[in-house]
């Protein structure tokens, strides 16, 4: 890994147009990375509010992953911190029931070349669905409770979440357990893995 690596790989991702005719919104990757980044989160894909912003997670989901994670604004922007990468890195655009999924050619073509340039990471949150069948490949869970239910068999490295979006609210209700029993153990790997972390 090298600084120059990594920022001609970053300048390669802003500058893709592999998606751009699916794209109705138009193109506008976002992505958080810094070689000295110790935690990764790999998300879904910006919502519309983050495509606008071009800051991810600049949303009611970012305020909610903020507060289960126990870390403020500028600890979580810090790239020298907190990797943040979505499936797909623009907006994938809204359909009936929602945003869409995120685009499948994002992941093939970036993913693993910007893994690559990350090799401090040592926990990975990994949220939703789409990022749990890309990290979690060996996962015998089906659904997202199940997985998340059983987050001791990926810890301490890895902890599958649910989105935080507002759209999980009766998710939520339905599994009081995650606020009781996952989210103070998330708490505190962040807080361990921040410690070890160098500012950028």
């Amino acid at each position: 890994m090298s600084f120059k690596a990594l920022k001609s790989l970053l300048q390669d991702i802003r500058a893709c147009q592999i998606c751009a005719p699916h794209l109705s919104g138009g193109v506008r990757p976002v992505v958080q990375a810094n070689g000295a980044a110790q935690i990764l989160i790999a998300g879904q894909a910006p919502g519309r509010k983050v495509h606008e912003s071009g800051v991810p997670f600049d949303d009611l989901s970012g305020d909610r992953l903020r507060l289960w994670m126990g870390v403020d604004k500028n600890t979580f922007y810090d790239a020298g911190k907190i990797a943040i990468l979505p499936m797909g890195f623009c907006f994938p655009g809204t359909g009936k029931s929602g945003d869409l999924p995120p685009r499948p050619e994002c992941a093939p073509k970036w993913r693993q070349q910007l893994i690559a340039q990350l090799p401090n990471i040592k926990l990975t949150l990994v949220i939703g669905m789409y990022a749990m069948k890309y990290h979690l490949p060996n996962n015998p869970y089906k659904t997202i409770t199940d997985t998340v239910k059983t987050w001791r068999n990926f810890a301490p490295n890895v902890i599958p979440l649910p989105h935080p979006s507002p759209r999980n609210n009766i998710w939520l209700r339905k599994n009081p357990w995650f606020e009781t029993d996952v989210l103070p153990n998330l708490k505190t790997l962040v807080q361990q893995n921040l410690s070890d972390s160098k500012s950028i």
